[in-house]
């Protein structure tokens, strides 16, 4: 198996009996391998070339000892991986050229219809693997495919400079754990919104690719996608994102020590309520949810607090704030720029 990074099969033999023994001779090894001493003495050059034996003195007949293999061989593992993903990158390219040329030359190749959840999963993830700039997300409830915290390539994008916009559906955020979820995704980079309902399932990546469902959720069955390449199609899919996500409330669920306040202090605990004010990070995360119209019950059971605690926090909020009613205190939050 080593051989992937210029590991002969009996380079490796000869490694390992070398590891059995500790220390050892050539001529030791020559009697344990059944082999010619030139054929040793060629691959234990070999194995010194590749940093994994060593000498214990200048003299050619001094002992040999055997090296850490991780540390010799973590450089060529490293270089391999390298390879492979630029490789990856390569084929992905192609690829998209090639179904580049098939939308110019044929209408039919603008759109893909793939079927089954497997086959929608793995093509959402090849699809984020090779993002390079901007993944857009619409995340309904109850996904068809993926859940969120499936969705390990994401973070594995964001990691390499990939940018992440998601707006998510407020049913969503009721979900067990879904704030959890959330708040790693916002953690590593993503950028998260909220509606309260979303037209259809979408996620593009890079403004060239988009996945979008063919049927209603209500109708079961298998689910089915259309893959949609670049074309006027793509462009009104994109201008409905944009238009969703200029009207969408911010999620907070960053976790900062406490939210700069406008003249760029933070704010400490013992602030009195006014003008100044600015909520900590618990408290921007209770706005978040109340804004989005998430209900006490749920933004207390996400918060892991009672329904009571939400309630005074919010009554304490709306003091903060100066208003007397929940609708004040969200009109005030968006004024103040609270989240």
């Amino acid at each position: 198996m080593l051989d992937v990074i210029g590991l002969t099969p009996a380079e490796e033999e000869l490694y390992r009996c070398l590891l059995q023994l500790t220390t050892a001779r050539v001529d030791e090894l020559v009697r344990r391998l059944h082999r010619p001493r030139a054929q040793v003495v060629a691959q234990v050059e070999a194995l010194r070339a590749k940093g994994l034996v060593l000498r214990t003195d200048t003299d050619p007949d001094a002992p040999l000892r055997p090296t850490a293999p991780d540390v010799a061989l973590g450089a060529a593992l490293l270089r391999r991986q390298e390879d492979l993903e630029a490789a990856r990158r390569r084929v992905t390219q192609l690829a998209e050229e090639y179904r580049s040329g098939l939308r110019r030359h044929h209408g039919d190749h603008l759109v893909e219809v793939i079927t089954g959840g497997r086959m929608l999963r793995d093509r959402l993830r090849d699809l984020q693997n090779s993002a390079r700039t901007e993944v857009l997300w619409f995340c309904r409830a109850n996904p068809l495919a993926m859940a969120g915290p499936e969705n390990v390539e994401e973070f594995d994008a964001l990691a390499r400079g990939v940018a992440y916009r998601a707006i998510y559906e407020r049913d969503l955020l009721l979900e067990p754990g879904a704030l959890a979820d959330l708040t790693k995704g916002v953690a590593a980079g993503e950028q998260a919104r909220v509606l309260d309902r979303l037209p259809v399932r979408l996620a593009i990546v890079d403004a060239r690719t988009a996945i979008c469902p063919l049927v209603p959720d209500r109708d079961g069955g298998e689910p089915s996608a259309a893959v949609i390449g670049r074309s006027q199609l793509l462009d009104a899919l994109l201008a409905l994102f944009e238009s969703h996500w200029r009207v969408a409330t911010r999620l907070r669920l960053d976790d900062p020590l406490a939210v700069p306040a406008a003249d760029g202090r933070r704010a400490d605990p013992d602030d009195h309520p006014g003008d100044g004010y600015r909520p900590d990070a618990d408290e921007a995360r209770l706005l978040s949810l109340f804004v989005a119209g998430v209900p006490d019950k749920s933004i207390a059971s996400q918060l892991g607090v009672s329904r009571r605690t939400v309630q005074r926090r919010l009554a304490d909020l709306m003091a903060a704030a100066g208003v007397d009613t929940r609708p004040g205190l969200a009109f005030q939050v968006a004024r103040r720029g609270w989240i």
